[in-house]
């Protein structure tokens, strides 16, 4: 593990060794291999150590007591019935890629196309998406078969995930399950085949996690990572950037002086330390809007009031259920019990199969509501619809799924079997902000505003996706009723009280009836229990400089030279998807124009 670099100047530096940034090291590594790469990255490294390499053991770092998570706790918000919102982030190689739930959700073709065509970025259409799918192809294919990332069904095909596709083929006729929920060009279908599993980002041959670190970055000599390192500043000679200026990180390295340090780039300096890392950097350098710069008492270099604005995600419910004891969950993965980590770590082992080659997730609809439907999301999301949705046939107003565990600290809750059903609006419409609030210490907790359930429209559709969700729960063989404590309090004799140890309803019963007061009921719950979907964009947003700009669309920060941001802040606009396919187009798209600017052929 390096707390020092080897060198006083590389070619290029990467500002976190992340998701996107990895993708771009690596590529330009491979491609010039006498490339001096140094990436910086907060947290320590991942290296075949099983807690990120099997994917089931992703429950784990949901835990409370986890070092690698650094918690960010937005200002308490009327929209969220006054308290704050608290957001984690992974701080080690490859960042999210590591830690993820392994959700292969890929965005839509008009999510890309907006980028290029809304927001004037040439070349970010819907076109660039590398990938190895190890699933057989389609009749329309719209995947990659190169690459260094596979994509797989998994080790196993959960009751709970079968149990979802059965009821969707007999609950909801007005549509149809189809092979690949991930076509890109289409949505409003169950996927897959009953007999099929839903794609994820694990090695069908190892049962491996799909990540970064292993995949692009540890397999290159060139590239030197100093971990547990905080990038505080961008170092400027005039407008151009020639360095970083760092300290040691003190959650992991706590006995180290906090004096900074500086290394040099010879060549490029690359911020890629995410939605909240990266505006962070940026503003510390004196790149912001002049207010911002003026609190946190940095001279400003460079006016972009739009860093640290736009931050989006999805405001995302994972309402628990009950299952059955017979069920395949993760639960007993996640809260670590000897019995259940020792069956599915031995079977991994042997052949990379089992619950332990597993993310929960077997199933999932990207839903456009049919003209039924859009009568009960209301007038509150009419226009919206009209405005954004409509022309546009490709684009999800929701994406729900059943998730085979309880999502969250999995010690929170009384050990048993779970299932969660899992929602949220594919394009909220609410924008919140992530500033600093201090020069010199980058451990301040942050100006951090997260809009959730800020917008009707975004509540329309989250009291919708509680509704649907919930029908299709309480209809599954594997259910056994609400976990009551993450649910609405609906009064004793309304007809939706929430209720534990249940058995399923049949297909065909009616659907709950909401009076008014159970809308109000449902309403506190949700502004109580939405969570990030750990989706989020933006910050450093990719659109032109009078419109609240950071970036153009060679990934250059406006006003300086040298400086490039690669990672999930640059997105103008928000997809419908798990960020983890969005992040890898980013990284792979960054390598390209870097590889360009710097005459390295190969990419």
């Amino acid at each position: 593990m390096s707390h020092t670099p080897s060198l006083a100047e590389y070619d290029i530096i990467f500002a976190g060794a992340g998701t996107s940034g990895g993708v771009a090291a690596g590529r330009l590594a491979a491609a010039d291999p006498s490339l001096k790469i140094l990436m910086v990255e907060a947290g320590p490294h991942v290296r075949e150590d099983d807690a990120f390499v099997q994917p089931a053991r992703c429950l784990s770092h949901l835990r409370a007591d986890n070092p690698i998570l650094k918690v960010h706790v937005s200002k308490p918000s009327e929209y969220l019935g006054g308290r704050s919102q608290v957001v984690t982030c992974a701080h080690v190689v490859g960042g999210g890629s590591s830690v993820n739930f392994t959700m292969y959700n890929r965005a839509v073709a008009s999510d890309f196309d907006d980028w290029e065509n809304t927001y004037g970025n040439p070349g970010w259409g819907s076109k660039d998406i590398t990938e190895t799918y190890q699933v057989a192809p389609g009749k329309e294919d719209v995947h990659g078969y190169t690459g260094p990332l596979g994509v797989s069904y998994g080790g196993k095909f959960t009751n709970i995930g079968q149990d979802f596709l059965d009821v969707a083929a007999k609950f909801d006729k007005s549509r149809s399950i189809i092979e690949d929920p991930n076509g890109v060009y289409t949505s409003n279908a169950y996927g897959m085949f009953l007999i099929k599993r839903m794609q994820k980002w694990i090695d069908g041959k190892t049962g491996k996690r799909s990540d970064v670190a292993h995949n692009y970055i540890y397999n290159h000599p060139s590239i030197e990572i100093l971990t547990d390192s905080l990038v505080k500043r961008i170092i400027f000679e005039g407008k151009r950037a020639v360095g970083i200026e760092y300290v040691p990180n003190p959650v992991f390295q706590p006995n180290a002086s906090q004096e900074a340090m500086v290394v040099r780039a010879k060549k490029l300096v690359v911020v890629s330390a995410g939605t909240f890392g990266s505006p962070g950097i940026l503003e510390r350098s004196g790149i912001g809007g002049k207010d911002v710069l003026e609190k946190a008492g940095v001279k400003q270099v460079v006016d972009l009031p739009g860093v640290g604005e736009n931050y989006q995600d999805h405001s995302t419910i994972f309402a628990p259920y009950l299952a059955t004891a017979d069920s395949f969950t993760l639960d007993g993965i996640g809260r670590g019990d000897p019995e259940e980590v020792a069956k599915w770590h031995t079977q991994w082992l042997k052949d990379g199969q089992g619950m332990m080659a597993h993310n929960g997730l077997d199933a999932g609809i990207k839903l456009r509501p049919n003209e039924e439907e859009l009568k009960e999301l209301g007038p509150e999301f009419k226009q919206r619809w009209k405005e954004y949705f409509a022309d546009k046939p490709d684009k999800p107003v929701l994406f729900m799924c059943p998730l085979s565990m309880f999502i969250g600290d999995p010690l929170s809750v009384p050990p048993r079997k779970y299932f969660c059903m899992g929602f949220f609006p594919g394009y909220p419409t609410s924008t919140g902000h992530v500033h600093i609030r201090s020069r010199e210490d980058i451990q301040a907790a942050l100006d951090f505003e997260s809009a959730y359930c800020k917008s009707p429209e975004d509540m329309a559709v989250l009291r919708f996706g509680y509704k649907l969700s919930r029908e299709f729960a309480r209809r599954l063989p594997c259910y056994e009723g609400e976990y009551t404590p993450n649910h609405p309090v609906f009064s004793e004799t309304s007809e939706a009280l929430c209720r534990q140890n249940v058995k399923p309803v049949s297909i065909d019963t009616p659907r709950l009836t909401y009076t008014k007061e159970d809308d109000v009921a449902l309403d506190v719950y949700l502004r109580k229990a939405v969570v990030t979907g750990w989706h989020f964009m933006g910050t450093c947003a990719m659109k032109p400089r009078g419109s609240g700009g950071v970036v153009d669309a060679n990934l250059d920060v406006y006003g300086v030279e040298g400086l490039k941001v690669c990672d999930l802040s640059i997105p103008p606009s928000n997809v419908c998807a798990n960020t983890y396919s969005t992040s890898l187009v980013i990284g792979e798209k960054g390598a390209v124009i870097i590889a360009k600017e710097l005459r390295i052929d190969g990419i």
